[in-house]
């Protein structure tokens, strides 16, 4: 009997670890979903480097800021961290030996990041392998190398964010919106900010400069403006590209690092809350023809046909899996132009989609065109496809072209 009692004792025994194991991988599968949607792994991994070991360099108006080693080495990541320690650096910027994170680190959206969320989510990172790597450290100058100046930071801005009552709307909008301006953090690029670099909450997702490119407005009537339908947008998160365009610059890093891991319900949600529940109709444009073009434009044909059109079509309907579409292309109805000089004279690189779809190349014009035939294209193609006069002159893209530029666009990390 007794030999039959530990033998029921053990195999309890058993159960139970089984079930704790069976749990704490529940966990850990849960917190790197959530990882994904907070887009952590795009801030904390240098080019070639390991996941989440840290090094890459931020650029910000002040200087240059590194993202941190979140692994779980002991030296230089989070392995001390306890779960108190990961939440507080989360939501209160602060790290575990009491000094301030730069608000590079999104902290201000994060603040309303639900408890158990956090949890998760340390406990994913804890289960990665540790790298033993240092960050570079970060040197910004007087005044602003000092972490102490930003106890008086986050007094003044570090709880601005007030999100929209979520009170009398669907589960759908609710959870987009904690996907989009809390775990997202879609806020933080796509806002205005002020001199102090907080955001101008009064414009929240008008639109934001980042890297001289516009992240622009996502406001439902913009949005729509632009001709986005909320099953369009859920597909360009999930995909990165759409009727409208492809990804390219920082968003296109943010869909191959988090939101071509989302489920679709959630991708859904994020929709739905930026255009809304009865969301305004898309607007179409029907493409101007050549005599009604201004003279600029009608200079600009020309610098299309020579360069563009071999790619993206001689009436701009674009090609499968090599170039995108003129015709409904998002970028072309955005009044600033800043995104669609800097893709010209720039390029954007390969980009590489889910599956087997890839975007080639596009190589950059800045050799290709002086002041006056890069001003002509411009005003082509936004007054064509964009919907917009073609009224650009070279002396309003003089500051834009001077603008400090990334890399060439859609390097992925």
């Amino acid at each position: 009997m007794r030999r039959l009692l530990s033998g029921f004792a053990l195999s309890a025994g058993l159960g139970l670890c089984a079930s704790a194991l069976a749990a704490d991988a529940e966990l850990i599968q849960r917190g790197e979903y959530l990882a994904r949607a907070a887009d952590c792994e795009a801030c904390h991994t240098a080019p070639g480097g390991a996941p989440f070991a840290g090094g890459l360099a931020l650029a910000s108006p002040f200087g240059v800021i590194y993202g941190s080693n979140i692994t779980p080495d002991k030296e230089h990541g989070i392995g001390d961290y306890s779960a108190d320690d990961f939440y507080a650096a989360l939501t209160q910027g602060k790290r575990r030996d009491g000094a301030n994170l730069y608000p590079a680190m999104p902290y201000t959206a994060y603040r309303q990041i639900e408890r158990a969320d956090a949890d998760a989510i340390l406990a994913y990172l804890q289960s990665l392998a540790p790298v033993h790597r240092a960050t570079p450290e970060t040197r910004l100058d007087f005044p602003f190398n000092l972490r102490l100046g930003l106890s008086g930071w986050n007094l003044l801005y570090a709880k601005d964010l007030a999100l929209p009552s979520g009170d009398g709307k669907s589960a759908a909008w609710q959870r987009g919106q904690y996907l989009v301006e809390v775990l997202g953090h879609c806020g933080e690029c796509h806002t205005p900010r002020n001199v102090a670099g907080a955001l101008r909450q009064d414009q929240r997702l008008s639109g934001g400069v980042l890297n001289g490119y516009l992240a622009p407005s996502l406001l439902a009537g913009d949005l729509a403006a632009r001709g986005w339908n909320p099953a369009d947008l859920a597909s360009f998160l999930e995909h990165g590209m759409s009727a409208q365009g492809s990804m390219f610059s920082e968003m296109f890093a943010v869909q191959h690092h988090s939101t071509r891991h989302l489920q679709r319900a959630d991708l859904d949600a994020m929709a739905t809350y930026l255009l809304g529940e009865q969301p305004p109709p898309a607007r179409v444009i029907v493409a101007l023809a050549y005599p009604q073009l201004s003279d600029s434009a009608k200079r600009g044909r020309q610098q299309y046909l020579n360069l563009c059109a071999g790619c993206h079509g001689v009436e701009g309907e674009g090609k499968p899996h090599i170039a995108v579409a003129m015709q409904g292309n998002t970028s072309l109805r955005l009044a600033d132009a800043r995104n669609l000089l800097r893709v010209v004279l720039d390029g954007i690189a390969e980009q590489p989609f889910g599956g087997f779809e890839r975007m080639q190349p596009m190589p950059a014009f800045a050799d290709k065109l002086d002041d006056a035939q890069l001003t002509d294209l411009l005003n082509y193609l936004r007054q064509t496809w964009g919907g917009l006069p073609g009224d650009l002159d070279t002396q309003a893209l003089s500051p834009l072209k001077s603008a400090t530029a990334p890399a060439p666009a859609g390097k992925v990390m």
